[in-house]
């Protein structure tokens, strides 16, 4: 692996990081009175420089981008991201330590959502505009992103093809990756244009109407309001922004090929999508109904409109909040919990183990029974009507697996620092998830303030792992690690 051409690419995603502060900057000089436009120049100065450097002193010549070095790029962009990403919160100060200063970073990036902020309406415009453009590049993804601007086919393949995971590119098998990560950017671009000018015309004024369209889209959920979307107490918005999440939800691609090529792509023609919907709904329906007969809610409309703003913020991962979802009933958190650990489609912002893989797994089981029982059938595996290999069907249930046990022990690790039980375990599943609010002290309408430092980091950790969707984390770590072996051996 070639460490010089990955720490290029590297500083290539670091001057993108540069620009996005320089925007916010340009935002808080607008702003009077505004006092993060120092901290947010002076970030962008040191983001930029340490980008510059390997652009200017390293020759990358004409490299091939191999898989190893692709991937060390997509962890390495996303970890440099969000350690430069904190700088403007660290030297804004109040209520930023290091510590909540880089998770704040890191759930930005991460499009977790999870805040530190007992008081976000306090900060200064320019920083708030920057919390949540950390979560408005980081749903399309870093690298992604940057790719677009890189020349050369190979390349964009290679970095876009180590981001974008297997199961996202199923739909679109014969097509470069550089193809598809073009149609994920101005699918996004355009979801989040569309909702943004909806939300202002719900009444909505332009810098809340466009940062919560930012966060909607990148289902990370962050609100420049101390209570969330409940401060505009506006069905209308509530509208779009449950339609624009579940739009972010879906399959960008598909979305993509819905609105370009017509009835012939359909996005309702999708199983996936269906299926997803047909989660959501139920979820719904099963929500309103407890909500209803626990006397909380005496009106059918209000339960309905609270459940499904609810249902598709946490099922897309977003985790934006309407009501306080830890006073609801035990069943109606119980499905919550079960919509934050699949949520969205493949290919879409959203976190969770995605809808894809649980279907990859249910077909694959169910055809594992059936071969048993009726040896002399032969049943292929299909996912919206293609066929998919079985060491496919291999990686959804190795990915669950992975998935399950990482959330496991991180929620002991968090019990074992004094969380409750709800709130470590429901901690866990939206920390991996990147949900966000899960339930007990880290509620809708609560946040990690209170979360011990050491907490803190294994929940940074346990985001970036379920951002990087576990196995680029890992082949990173192998990767590392037979480095060191050979350097080892050389010695």
């Amino acid at each position: 692996m070639n460490l010089r051409i990955v720490f290029w690419y590297i500083g290539v995603s670091l001057l993108l990081v540069s620009a996005l502060m320089l925007v916010a900057a340009l935002i808080a000089c607008c702003t009077p009175g505004d006092e993060s436009r120092i901290p947010l120049f002076c970030s962008s100065l040191f983001a930029g420089a340490a980008g510059i450097y390997p652009i200017l002193f390293i020759r990358r010549g004409d490299h091939k981008l191999r898989f190893q070095e692709g991937n060390a790029i997509v962890v390495g962009s996303w970890l440099f991201a969000c350690l430069f990403g904190m700088l403007p919160f660290l030297m804004y100060g109040g209520e930023f330590s290091f510590a909540n200063a880089l998770f704040e970073s890191v759930s930005g990036f991460t499009t977790t959502g999870a805040s530190i902020l007992n008081d976000i309406e306090g900060l200064p415009r320019g920083l708030q505009f920057w919390r949540i453009s950390t979560a408005w590049v980081g749903g399309i993804g870093i690298v992604t992103l940057f790719s677009m601007i890189m020349r050369g086919s190979g390349e964009k393949s290679a970095l876009s093809g180590a981001e974008i995971s297997n199961v996202a590119r199923m739909s679109f098998a014969g097509q470069r990756s550089a193809g598809l990560a073009n149609r994920l950017l101005i699918t996004y671009v355009v979801l989040t244009v569309l909702t943004g000018v909806s939300l202002k015309l719900t009444g909505m004024g332009w810098f809340d109407a466009v940062t919560n369209a930012m966060s909607a889209c990148s289902t990370c959920g962050f609100c420049t309001r101390n209570t969330s979307i409940a401060f505009y107490a506006n069905p209308a918005a509530e509208v779009v922004l449950t339609v624009a999440m579940l739009a972010a939800g879906a399959n960008f691609g598909i979305l993509f090929l819905s609105f370009v090529r017509g009835s012939g792509h359909n996005l309702f023609k999708s199983e996936t999508f269906r299926i997803f919907l047909f989660m959501v709904a139920g979820a719904v329906g099963l929500i309103t109904v407890d909500l209803l007969a626990s006397g909380g809610y005496e009106s059918l409309g209000q339960a309905l409109r609270d459940a499904s703003f609810q249902v598709a913020s946490i099922a897309t991962t977003t985790g934006f909040a309407t009501q306080d979802t830890t006073a609801w009933p035990v069943l109606s958190m119980a499905v919550l919990v079960i919509c934050s650990l699949i949520c969205g489609c493949s290919g879409s912002t959203s976190g969770g183990i995605k809808i894809d893989r649980v279907i990859l797994a249910f077909k694959g089981v169910y055809n594992r029974v059936g071969t048993n029982t009726q040896p002399g059938i032969v049943r292929a595996i299909r996912v919206d009507g293609r066929p998919c290999e079985a060491r496919r069907v291999i990686d959804a249930l190795g990915y669950i697996f992975c998935y399950l046990v990482i959330l496991a022990a991180v929620g002991v690790v968090n019990m074992a620092f004094g969380m409750d039980f709800t709130t470590g375990l429901t901690a866990s599943v939206a920390c991996i998830g990147n949900v966000g609010p899960g339930f007990g002290d880290v509620g809708s309408m609560a946040n990690y303030a209170a979360v011990p430092d050491v907490l803190k980091f294994t929940s940074m950790a346990e985001m970036l792992v379920g951002r990087l969707e576990i196995f680029p984390f890992l082949y990173f770590v192998r990767a590392l690690r037979l480095r060191s072996a050979a350097s080892a051996l050389r010695t």
